[in-house]
């Protein structure tokens, strides 16, 4: 019985929206079981998929958090 993790920031895919779609999870879970049954034969039915959603605040790469980055990294784009 597999169980996947899948983290992603709370934050939704444009501006106005502050979380992930039902839709969207939906979505998610569908394929990773989806992966997990062509990849290791795993049933659909003995999968679980977890989705965490983690704030943006807590969310951080390159030794800083999310937001710095993102601004770092539009600021080297427009160079």
């Amino acid at each position: 019985m597999p169980i996947v993790t899948v983290q992603v920031t709370r934050e939704g895919t444009t501006r106005e929206r502050q979380a992930v779609t039902a839709e969207e999870k939906a979505e998610i879970m569908k394929g990773v079981s989806q992966v997990l049954l062509d990849v290791l034969n795993k049933p659909l039915e003995s999968t679980y998929v977890v989705i965490e959603e983690v704030d943006l605040d807590n969310w951080g790469w390159g030794g800083l958090p999310t937001a710095q980055y993102r601004a770092r990294l539009a600021a080297k784009t427009k160079a």
